[in-house]
């Protein structure tokens, strides 16, 4: 029997947040989704707050992974400390609040999450992301090992991907906002895709008010990312896994409106 991982994309503002409430059970139910991973590191558009992050687990994930914005909100650290289903990127320094990964008990035995941040643009002192997924896939003995790696660089999550394939159940790509077209199941067995996407408004940049976006390209003063509002979307992944071995038999993309 194989078991089904649904991953989504970056939940963007107030409108990602309302969608993936209103959305995320009936979608879990019709595609009989076993865990879920959810990105919520753009929930306060830039950042998110403890209750974001409580929103999101009411909808009906099981566990949320964050990014680059992490610290944007100063709040999150606290709440960082003590949620041990809310993942901060690993490869951030040791005295960060948080934990970068866990491994949770499921019906099917033990899932093993990661949280990855990459390095190529995103100007960020951190530790090398993929020598830190050696070390944590080295300590864990669970069979399904899933992650996030939320970085810029296409190339950098394809080489993360094809680093870890056959040791990783899964890697998929978060950040960019952009579902990608290239999911798939590579040699070794490891479900991937470049970026899954994001949960937000469907006429944005982004998730970003579209005026303020283009603002900013001809050089308008800087001000605080504005949700888009207005019709909105969810795209995500699923993973089907074989949960004794960890290999990924299939992998398959979703935009779902």
């Amino acid at each position: 029997m194989t078991i089904k991982i649904l991953a989504v994309g970056d939940v963007c503002g107030k409108t990602g947040l309302q969608h993936l409430s209103r959305h995320l059970g009936a979608v879990k139910k019709t595609y009989k989704i076993d865990f879920t991973v959810v990105n919520g590191e753009n929930a306060n558009v830039v950042g998110i707050t403890p209750s974001q992050a409580e929103d999101i687990f009411d909808a009906g994930a099981d566990v949320i992974t964050l990014g680059n914005h992490t610290w944007s909100r100063y709040e999150i650290g606290d709440y960082l400390a003590g949620a041990s289903r809310c993942l901060r990127p690993a490869n951030f320094a040791p005295q960060c609040p948080g934990r970068g990964f866990g491994v949770f008990e499921a019906a099917f035995g033990p899932i093993c999450v990661i949280n990855l941040m990459g390095r190529f643009t995103l100007d960020t002192n951190t530790d090398n992301p993929f020598l830190v997924a050696d070390d944590i896939i080295n300590s864990t003995t669970a069979k399904i090992i899933l992650v996030d790696f939320h970085a810029e660089a296409t190339s950098e999550k394809a080489a993360m991907a094809h680093y870890l394939d056959s040791r990783a159940s899964a890697v998929w790509g978060t950040h960019t906002h952009v579902q990608t077209s290239d999911i798939c199941v590579l040699p070794g067995g490891t479900g991937f895709i470049t970026d899954l996407g994001m949960t937000g408004a469907s006429h944005s940049a982004l998730g970003i008010d579209i005026s303020q976006s283009i603002g900013k390209f001809l050089g308008d003063a800087p001000r605080r990312y504005a949700d888009a509002g207005g019709p909105s979307k969810m795209e995500c992944a699923i993973f089907e896994i074989e949960p004794e071995t960890g290999e990924c038999i299939s992998a398959q993309a979703l935009r779902l409106t």
